[in-house]
């Protein structure tokens, strides 16, 4: 996972930077949720653009931000432990 997050990253690195909406910052969260969702529609033009909006290191916290809030909430859904979930997750057996 984090090997194809570096990938896309350098691949949108290699491409200019397209210019933010007039007055307005993008946020590493916004950047991590637009790119993890691109990355689940397997859109590569989506993700490589969300990668642009922030520094890698930004997006590769908010992207770890992002997967822990989802296990965590996914094991209070599921009355689970979240290292069970995350196990779950990755199709792991579950320890």
């Amino acid at each position: 996972m984090f090997g194809k997050l570096r990938k896309r990253i350098e691949e949108a690195r290699q491409s200019p930077e397209p210019p933010p909406p007039a007055g307005r910052q993008r946020n590493l969260f916004e950047a991590a949720a637009a790119y993890v969702a691109a990355c689940a529609e397997d859109d590569h033009e989506r993700s490589a653009e969300a990668a642009r909006w922030v520094s890698p290191e930004a997006l590769c916290f908010g992207v770890n931000e992002l997967a822990c809030r989802a296990v965590l909430a996914l094991a209070r859904e599921h009355d689970e432990t979240p290292q069970r979930m995350a196990r779950k997750l990755l199709n792991l057996p579950v320890a």
